[in-house]
């Protein structure tokens, strides 16, 4: 092989090709993603050192009193180790994954992909991106569904850098922003902001933020001190899945 065609390979040119095909492209926090990895041999033998998947999305960060949109890695998973591909060979992997339960939701302006690399030496890496819808698990659909039951509208959701005390594994969290549209809270409040984290033991932590809407001089003088908004965290159990509505009616009515 001539050292012009290595040089091309080197940057991409003529080298290999990669092609992630899922099995399913919806997905809810938790589920097993499934699929196989295609690679095309390119114009000369190439040696891999690895195959990787990782899982990625955006969120906004804050520095210095304003706000940009980062990358940030979800998770990410090896799914083979050193092989060599023959010049026009042909290959297929297959590769499983296990959707990881604090990954956001594709609503709003949130999006999620998966981008499959090849590691190749003294090469650029090939890569394929594909997006992922990812919807509400069971406990996270129960608790959406109670809340928008209780006269509530989704107005955003997305993504952002998470404050110390809901900092977990990652450094953001998906916020969802709710406003009152009809029902009993209707002119009772401005907003409900909701941060959903599921766990590893079926529970789902919630972050809940009250907005009451001002009323007369002393209302408009705790809207101005940011004292008509309430912090609350608890946590819901499969358990309480049967009464979930019931459970945050009474939470917020004891906060509004």
């Amino acid at each position: 092989m001539s050292l012009f065609k290595k040089v091309l390979a080197s940057v991409g040119i003529g080298g290999a090709k990669v092609d992630t095909k899922l099995e399913r492209d919806t997905l809810a926090p938790g589920d097993i993603g499934r699929g196989i990895v295609e690679i095309m041999g390119g114009n000369l033998e190439q040696s891999i050192e690895s195959i990787y998947l990782s899982l990625n999305t955006t969120y906004m960060k804050e520095s210095n009193d304003k706000k940009y949109s980062v990358k940030a890695c979800i998770d990410s998973f090896k799914i083979a180790n050193a092989f060599t591909i023959k010049a026009g060979e042909r290959k297929e992997i297959p590769f499983s994954f296990r959707l990881p339960l604090d990954t956001p939701l594709t609503i709003g302006r949130t999006k999620i992909w998966l981008a499959t690399g090849l590691d190749i030496a003294n090469a650029v890496d090939p890569t394929d991106n594909d997006y992922i819808r990812v919807v509400p698990n069971s406990g996270m659909s129960a608790i959406l569904t109670a809340i928008e039951d209780l006269g509530f509208r989704l107005r955003e959701a997305e993504c952002e850098q998470a404050p110390k005390r809901m900092r977990r594994r990652l450094p953001f969290v998906q916020e969802f922003e709710f406003v009152p549209v009809s029902g009993r809270y209707k002119g009772r409040l401005d907003e409900l902001e909701v941060v959903l984290l599921p766990n590893a033991g079926g529970d789902i932590e919630v972050f809940m933020e009250i907005d009451r809407r001002a009323r007369g001089l002393a209302g408009l003088l705790s809207e101005v001190l940011s004292t008509d908004e309430s912090n609350i965290r608890f946590v819901v159990s499969a358990n309480d899945m049967p009464h979930i509505r019931q459970q945050l009616q009474s939470i917020i009515d004891r906060y509004s």
